[in-house]
Order: structure tokens, then sequence, then C-alpha cells
């Protein structure tokens, strides 16, 4: 059974966005990725992050306690889902997080809002770059059939072992109970919105170029060897971003943020650690 959602809420157009937050210090905006909507859970537990920083969370539409998506989202919708939440909570700049298609979103909303985000860290974003573009395209319509056809239950324990270096259910069962029963619950939305959305979504270098923010890439070592659009937006975004620097971890996939929530955590502090958020005079 799916555990019970966060019940902060916030109005947004015609639906609703489920929100916590815990800790004190300089703000931290954690997007989650398509499927998964607790994948940042065991991250927050971290002491480090925990008791350092305001770590905010939510329920992107269609999500969790969140109203769900009227129609497909596109990615700057989403972006602006994101701002939208800051401005409720008087988050005037923050540290973003985003893994996965949460990274997608991040993007955006650095290029367009730059002056609410002080850095981003993207663990593995969704990206259609390079040589691997047309394949990873082909792999997202592709995933969105096979949903359709196998069921929710089904598709999504096949989703994540192509994403993990082993049991995925059991990785959720075991770090994040009620995560996958939360995840095929979650799964029309993941299928139907956020890949409709994702494969609608184009971004390239000059995109990449007006981002100005310090930004750090989380590649997982073992993510190399599951696809190699994970290496293809790696590098990418390492040229294109101006101010990027990246690290690769051993021995986690593309559910970094669960399999060793530790070591990312540690990741993110010492990165936020060197670019404060500076308070207007």
């Amino acid at each position: 059974m799916a555990k019970a959602k966060p019940m902060n809420r916030m109005a947004i157009e015609n639906t609703s966005l489920s929100f916590e937050t815990q800790g004190m210090g300089e703000p931290v905006v954690l997007i989650h990725g398509a499927l998964v909507a607790d994948s940042f859970r065991p991250l927050i537990r971290q002491t480090g992050l925990s008791s350092n920083y305001r770590l905010i969370t939510y329920d992107r539409r269609g999500y969790g306690n969140s109203g769900r998506a009227s129609d497909v989202l596109s990615i700057e919708a989403q972006a602006a889902d994101c701002r939208s939440l800051m401005d409720h909570l008087g988050v005037k700049r923050a540290h973003v997080v985003g893994h996965s298609l949460g990274g997608s979103i991040a993007l955006p909303l650095a290029r367009w809002a730059p002056e609410v985000v002080n850095s981003l860290v993207l663990i593995e974003p969704a990206l259609a770059v390079e040589g691997s573009a047309e394949e990873y395209r082909a792999s997202l319509r592709g995933a969105r059939r096979r949903y359709r056809e196998a069921g929710a239950e089904t598709f999504v324990e096949e989703f994540l072992n192509a994403r993990v270096s082993g049991d995925g259910r059991e990785l959720l069962d075991r770090e994040v109970p009620g995560a996958f029963d939360q995840a095929v619950s979650d799964a029309e939305t993941a299928f139907e919105i956020d890949i409709a959305g994702l494969l609608d979504w184009t971004f390239l270098k000059p995109d990449a170029r007006e981002i100005a923010q310090p930004v750090l890439l989380l590649l997982g070592r073992k993510s190399i060897a599951l696809s190699p659009r994970f290496q293809d937006a790696y590098d990418a975004l390492l040229s294109w971003l101006p101010h990027a620097e990246g690290r690769i971890l051993p021995d986690v996939a593309h559910l970094m943020p669960i399999e060793n929530p530790q070591v990312v955590a540690a990741m993110i502090e010492e990165f936020f650690e060197r670019h404060p958020i500076v308070q207007d005079s």
C-alpha cells in the first residue's frame, strides 16, 4: 500500500500541488523525475542536508497527493509550476536539484528565471542529444506502447529494472516502502503525460549557453552500460554549460539517490558549500 503523501497544498490553475518542507537554512528545491515521486526520500534523510538546508520536495502534477494533470504538460509548464511553488513559499532564490525528467525541468527554470536559481544539481537529466538522441526518443515511444499493452504493475517493474543494476522493485520496497505501489498508481502520468511532454521538448547548445549558474552533473557508472544516452547527456552538458563540473559515481545507476544516498548527498552538500546563496543587501 502506498504511503500517505504530504498534505501541504497550494492551488495552481485548476488543480493543486502537494509539498513538504523540512530543515532550516538555504532553500533547496528538489524536482523528482518520472514514475518515482519519492526518489529523494532517502536523500533528504541524510543528516548533512537535512541539518543545514531547508529542503523543499513536491509531487508534480499527477503524482502522489497532487491534483491530476488534465492534459499533456510541456517541460516549460512544469518549470513554471516549480516557480509558482517557490513564490508560494516566499523563496526568492534557491539551489535546485533535478533527477531524470526533474533535471530537464530544472534547466528551463534556470534559463528563464535565473534570479530564483542559485545553483543546479542535475542527476542524469532526461535529454535526447548527440548520437543517441533518436534512439532515446524511440525508446520513450516504445515505453509508452509497452505500458499500454502490459498494464501498469508489469511495466513499472520492467521500467525500473532497466534503470538500476539489480531488482528495481526490491530496491524501492527496501529503501522507500510504499514507493512501488505509488509508482503503479502514478504510471498513467509518467507514460501518458511526462513522456509526451518530453518528446515535444528539445534542449541544445544555444539553450545551455544561456545558463550562467554553477552546475553539478552526476552520472552513475553503471548507467553508462544501460544506455548510451546517459553518457551523451553528461558529456554534452559538461561541454555546453558555461560553469559545469561533473562527477561519475561508481556502483550506482539511474536511481542513485536511492541506491547510494550518502555519497550523493555528500557531493551535493559540498557543491552547495562552494556556491552559497548571497542575500541581497
